[in-house]
């Protein structure tokens, strides 16, 4: 039997652009479409058996697969490694019963995050608060000692937006996960994440020495009466 994953690597994206678009007009369903996603569903019964329970009429599994795949489309779920990383995820759980479109979804980005090596949302949360903490023993944000480059990119943006916006827990864990979907979104595109660079301060258009780029950093903290960093 030809694998979903293969069908998907194959036609997904036309697919899930006919769907998306089928959806707003109530219009038939590809062949094509149906295709992929009576794999992909095989795939789902064999993972949750309970998953056609409720489903009395084939206009009723018809519905439940246009929602998935409308979903699929929304989300941007579009890869085979996207689908493949959601079905690692699926398999893992105990109950017989089929999850959301959402909560698939959020399996995907899941298993596409811990696939690129990144935190969880509760992990990175975890690290703000722990930036929060200990970034005024550094000259600045870019010398903390930051295990990988993705992550002072996500830490430092939300540090910067729980200042200017007062964000409290729920909202920061919220605004985690966005970051973290956006930065497993740069990596799946092959962007290069690049390494945190300290800024070398400059005096009438010149590099200032160690000793002088300090002296000028504690006057700027002396001023606006700073007692870390640079946050």
């Amino acid at each position: 039997m030809k694998s979903v994953m293969t069908a998907i690597n194959n036609r997904d994206a036309s697919a899930l652009q006919s769907m998306s678009n089928a959806g707003q007009e109530q219009q038939p369903i590809p062949d094509s479409t149906k295709h992929i996603f009576n794999e992909l569903f095989r795939q789902l019964k064999a993972a949750f058996p309970a998953l056609t329970v409720n489903i009395k009429t084939q206009d009723e599994l018809n519905e439940l697969r246009r929602q998935w795949l409308l979903a699929f489309a929304e989300n941007r779920i579009t890869t085979i490694e996207q689908v493949n990383s959601g079905m690692r995820i699926a398999r893992q759980q105990e109950t017989p019963f089929l999850p959301s479109p959402g909560l698939f979804i959020a399996w995907c980005r899941q298993g596409e995050q811990q696939r690129f090596g990144l935190p969880t949302a509760s992990e990175l949360v975890t690290m703000v608060y722990e930036y929060c903490k200990r970034h005024g023993y550094y000259d600045s944000p870019e010398s903390y000692p930051w295990d990988k480059p993705e992550h002072y990119w996500m830490v430092t943006a939300l540090y910067s937006g729980i200042h200017a916006n007062g964000w409290n827990d729920g909202e920061l864990r919220r605004k985690a996960a966005t970051e973290l979907a956006a930065m497993a979104s740069r990596i799946s595109r092959g962007e290069h994440i690049p390494a945190p660079k300290v800024m070398i301060p400059t005096l009438g258009g010149k590099p200032l020495s160690q000793s002088q780029g300090l002296e000028k950093i504690s006057e700027l903290r002396a001023k606006h009466g700073l007692k870390g960093g640079a946050f």
